[in-house]
């Protein structure tokens, strides 16, 4: 190699590192508020889990007297059994529902798509509190519209907030018609992703509608599914607004609807007891870790299978 050759390469080599230089330099932005707004929390909320931390008092280190505690109250699995129950009602009709709607959507002779596309998210832009009047008002026990046509039926005035499973209900509802647009919409993208051609050679081949849907579609948008779930265990398991501003921060007389998020403001930022609160985000860490690995390996089995 000569010596124009060499200046060439080197030329090159120079580009290519100013390139990639910038580029990092481009992105770092978001590495440093990931560090600060996502990794030292964690950090910092760990090291918390190990000190009997009152704000108003002293800070003691007691070790990992926090997690004993926590694994003997019973509060916590109480908090935990309505987190779950509250999770699959709110979850599994919700992405059921937005798998329908966008495969309507995805038509091609949907007459006003782009319309029906825009009104589905309005319910996840609206207001929690607009939205929590609204089924506040459904469900009310002496003048609610559902109590009215169940009433019709000769079913008694149900106080759907006093029970643990009506609870549950109406909380899950309200998850449901906030989230379910949103996801439909992830849902459309992914499906208008897959091929044409495979769809017209499913025709070809004579499979039905049905038949295209659960051998194109579904293996088509595998792995937005596995996204979708896996985001709706972890907004799930830290389930707060709904259930706080249907029924209040106590979580019912009998702690029918308290989840674990509830437990952890309780605990933190009205107990003031922060080492604790600590645990307790700690515990729910590893919840979400846990249950998002089993969703994300049945769903991709049940798919690929």
């Amino acid at each position: 190699m000569n010596l124009k050759q060499k200046s060439v390469a080197k030329s090159k080599s120079s580009l290519r590192d100013g390139e990639g230089r910038l580029a990092f330099f481009a992105i770092s932005p978001f590495y440093f508020l990931y560090l600060v707004f996502g990794i030292f929390p964690i950090l910092y909320t760990s090291y918390m889990a190990f000190f009997s931390w009152d704000p108003l008092g002293e800070k003691a280190f007691i070790g990992l007297a926090n997690f004993t505690n926590l694994l003997q109250d019973e509060i916590l699995w109480k908090a935990l059994r309505n987190t779950l129950s509250i999770w699959v009602l709110g979850t599994v009709p919700q992405l059921a529902l937005a798998l329908y709607l966008a495969t309507i959507l995805n038509r091609n002779r949907l007459r006003f798509s782009n319309f029906w596309r825009a009104a589905i998210l309005i319910p996840n832009v609206t207001s929690v509190l607009a939205i929590a009047v609204i089924f506040s008002s459904l469900y009310g026990r002496d003048f609610g519209l559902i109590n009215y046509v169940l009433n019709i039926f000769g079913v008694d005035k149900i106080n759907w907030m006093e029970g643990t499973l009506t609870s549950h209900i109406e909380i899950s509802s309200m998850i449901i018609w906030r989230w379910t647009g949103y996801n439909a919409l992830i849902y459309l993208a992914a499906m208008q992703s897959i091929p044409k051609e495979l769809y017209e050679s499913a025709s070809l081949d004579g499979a039905s509608g049905w038949q295209q849907f659960i051998y194109v579609t579904l293996p088509g948008i595998r792995n937005v599914m596995i996204f979708t779930i896996t985001m709706s265990t972890i907004g799930g398991l830290q389930t707060f607004n709904e259930p706080y501003i249907l029924g209040g921060v106590t979580g019912g007389n009998d702690k029918q609807f308290y989840t674990l998020a509830m437990f952890l403001y309780e605990e933190a930022f009205r107990k003031f007891q922060f080492g604790y609160g600590a645990a307790i985000g700690i515990f729910i860490f590893f919840c979400v870790i846990v249950f998002a690995l089993i969703n994300s390996t049945i769903t991709s089995k049940i798919v690929k299978d």
